[in-house]
């Protein structure tokens, strides 16, 4: 290279670098703040239009299916009406008849009153107000108060008329039929139409609907008659009816009208001189005493059903339906012939005697198949009270030796794999970790005895000891599993759990169906006012093997076939059923005036293939002079459940469960016995306690014959019959239900001393048979 040529290069690269030094320190290109707006602004404006135009056509694609707009619809009664398992009527929610109001007859003082409060530009908008709808969510936004949301009177009238009011189903969709709706009713209806529609159908609380009706159910006046202050009330009322009416809660009340009265001022119908004179006035004056509608028109149906129409009710609410604010209908799995029959049963000595009538008898049946509760008792002596103390489903007794399936027997068939012949010591036992002793009702030990013989005889310390072995924590599992909701148990638990009939029936239904557990259901399907229908089951949870419910379900049966069970007297010959009995007796360190033998509560759970049944006894208020059950007394739940048993089995078919291929059986000292195939379980045959029962032979077959029980014998005098039978055929056990660690409550046994027959120490005789032969 020349050195013009290196001359001509290197001033290049000075230009190149000069060049590219000047460009990288230019500053770059900054946008204004107007730009920037205007930017933003067309964007937003863009992506409005876009909106609007997907928006309309999203809503008009809505609107194109919403119901037809009828004067019927908007006229007919908005109740709601509950049927039983068949389809009939049984109620329809509402106390008093409808007294609808001619748009003539409206006085304009209610109509001021309604419109202040519910929809100011009422008059002036066309069924949807956008300028409402702005207002509304300015306040969410905000968080200002407005006694005012986005919805006029037109789009409430409509949802009240066509649409369910459950919140999940406040859906785009809705909204924009709701909206559709409300223009075509205000151009189709003059607002004075509209407003006498929306009068007419309100709900105003205490089961009534319509103004007039309210009107005339709280003051006894026709609308016309009503004060100011009587009247802003009535407006007041349809935006929380339960809380609002003056027999509910006379503040919220109060509140609540004077509210209607600031809004009447406010818009300018009536002074604030008026108001204030209307506030004075104590919204009690001149109203009616509610004892007045103690005998309203109630079905026969209603008030044999009353506790299971009260929890109807609050599962309609738990699943988000407001039923005396919507028209529902409302399909339950109530079978009416069995609620008549408990009602009856309850209520007269026809079946069962009673001692008086402060003594308190609960109950629930459930189908043990799918779960549904088909008939429920909540208590009896009731006269004419609705929705009252709802006994069944009450957790606060304790259901006493019925426990020992679900906590201690079941747990040890199912983690332990024990067979029924399982030998436990009924010795001298205190409860694990302490110093107090367990003892049973007879003060008596029974020596060394089978699994299957403690649960038949109702044993409580091979019970405790049982429980002890399989331990707190997998018995917890096992009983929560089947519908309890336990955080920590004690081992007094295992004689005795705070439960339910309702949680004692479900639970016996796992063992009954083959170890499937059902939350029980109350509701077969819901429609509301559009026609749509959502249909509810329970879907079961296998929650223990098949092999553990049919073991349990066997020994069960024995507690019942056996004459030395405690469930004797609930025998039907030839009939297959299951059960269990349980008694809680008073604690040691209560002072009563009562008798030894006095018992607090009584229980009996049983079971067919068809019915899952828990029945408790006892007295709401049982340290009281006088009220405990005695011994008789507290036979009255098996002999309850045998009228009860034979009545609703008829026609039905009385079949055995079925053996599972893995549950084999053994006869041992003549008795026979379960156990899981590929287990071992010694059994040693031992001279037993001189207290002793012979092991019964009388053991129930696994015959899968199918027959329709077309006759079985029941009597009234079932209970007197086995009031008097021999001591020996025991009846009734014992349970304290305090925890182990509450001191000096021990838990007893009601069962009287056996018959000395001891079983012969000669060797044991076994025979085993394969589950398939």
């Amino acid at each position: 290279m020349t050195k013009q040529d290196q001359q001509y290069s290197r001033v290049a690269r000075r230009q190149q670098a000069a060049h590219k030094q000047k460009h990288s320190q230019q500053p770059k290109k900054k946008w204004s703040f107007k730009k920037i707006a205007v930017t933003v602004a067309l964007s937003l404006v863009a992506l409005i239009f876009v909106g609007f135009i997907g928006g309309s056509l999203l809503f008009f694609a809505y609107a194109k299916s919403a119901p037809a707009l009828t004067t019927s619809k908007l006229t007919s009664d908005s109740s709601t009406t509950i049927y039983d398992a068949k389809g009939h009527k049984i109620l329809t929610l509402g106390t008093e008849k409808r007294q609808a109001i001619k748009e003539q007859k409206v006085p304009q003082q209610l109509k001021d009153a309604i419109v202040s409060i519910e929809d100011k530009r009422f008059y002036k908008h066309h069924g949807v107000d956008p300028y409402r709808i702005m207002s509304a969510a300015v306040n969410d936004v905000t968080g200002s108060s407005s006694l005012q949301g986005g919805s006029t009177l037109d789009q409430q009238l409509i949802k009240l008329a066509y649409f369910s009011t459950k919140k999940s189903d406040q859906t785009l969709k809705r909204k924009a039929q709701e909206a559709w709706l409300a223009i075509k009713m205000d151009k189709q209806y003059s607002k004075d139409q509209i407003l006498t529609f929306y009068i007419n159908k309100v709900f105003m609380g205490n089961g009534i609907y319509g103004m007039q009706t309210a009107a005339e159910y709280y003051y006894g006046k026709h609308l016309s008659e009503l004060s100011l202050a009587q009247t802003a009330l009535i407006a007041g009322i349809p935006n929380a009816p339960s809380s609002y009416n003056p027999y509910s809660n006379v503040q919220l009340a109060t509140q609540r009208r004077n509210e209607v009265l600031n809004a009447m001022v406010a818009n300018k119908k009536i002074s604030a001189a008026q108001a204030a004179q209307a506030k004075a006035v104590s919204v009690t004056d001149g109203l009616v005493s509610q004892d007045a509608h103690t005998n309203s028109s109630q079905t026969k149906q209603a008030k044999w059903s009353d506790a299971y129409l009260k929890q109807v009710i609050k599962d309609l609410y738990d699943k988000g339906y407001d039923p005396y604010a919507s028209s529902l209908k409302v399909y339950t799995n109530l079978n009416m012939d069995i609620q008549k029959r408990l009602y009856n049963m309850a209520n007269t000595n026809e079946y069962v005697y009673y001692p008086d009538n402060k003594v308190q008898i609960a109950a629930t049946i459930i189908n043990p198949n799918n779960g549904k509760v088909l008939a429920m008792l909540g208590g009896r002596k009731n006269g004419d009270v609705t929705y009252g103390l709802n006994r069944a489903v009450q957790t606060s007794r304790t259901n006493g030796s019925t426990a020992k399936p679900l906590m201690d027997f079941g747990p040890a068939i199912e983690y332990l794999s024990w067979a029924t012949y399982h030998q436990l010591e009924d010795t001298e036992y205190n409860y694990p970790g302490t110093s107090i002793a367990l003892h049973d009702f007879d003060k008596a030990y029974k020596g060394t005895m089978t699994m299957q013989d403690a649960l038949m005889q109702s044993r409580n310390i091979p019970a405790i000891r049982a429980l002890a072995t399989v331990g707190l924590t997998r018995a917890r599992n096992f009983v929560n599993k089947l519908g309890f909701n336990y955080k920590s148990v004690e081992y007094s638990n295992g004689i005795g759990m705070p439960s339910s009939t309702l949680q004692n029936a479900a639970a016996y239904a796992a063992f009954d169906n083959g170890g499937t557990y059902y939350e029980p259901s109350y509701i077969n399907k819901v429609t509301i006012a559009d026609g749509e229908s959502k249909t509810y089951e329970s879907s079961g949870k296998q929650v223990m093997q098949a092999s553990t419910a049919y073991m349990i379900t066997y020994m069960l049966q024995q507690v019942i076939t056996n004459p030395s069970g405690t469930g004797y007297h609930a025998n039907i010959p030839g009939f297959y059923q299951a059960g269990k009995t349980g008694t809680n007796a008073y604690p040691d360190d209560i002072e009563t005036n009562f008798p030894d033998n006095a018992t607090m509560d009584s229980w009996f759970n049983a079971y067919t293939k068809h019915y899952s049944v828990s029945i408790w006894m006892g007295y709401d208020h049982p340290y009281r002079d006088a009220n405990y059950l005695d011994t008789a007394t507290a036979r009255i739940p098996i002999a309850f459940y045998k009228s009860l048993i034979a009545n609703i089995s008829q026609g039905k078919s009385n079949t055995n469960w079925k053996r599972p291929s893995n549950v084999y059986t053994k006869t041992l000292d003549g008795q026979k016995y379960l156990y899981l195939a590929g287990t071992s379980d010694p059994y040693t045959s031992q001279k037993k306690h001189s207290n002793s029962s012979t092991h019964s032979s009388n053991s129930v077959a696994n015959s899968q014959d199918t027959s329709s029980i077309s006759s079985l014998t029941t009597t009234s005098s079932v209970l007197s019959s086995s009031s008097s039978s021999s001591s020996s055929q025991s009846t009734a056990e014992s349970s304290s239900s305090s925890t182990a660690s509450a001191n000096t409550n021990s838990s007893q046994s009601q069962t009287p001393s056996q018959p000395s027959n001891p079983t012969s120490s000669a060797a044991t005789t076994t025979t085993t048979t394969n589950p398939n032969q």
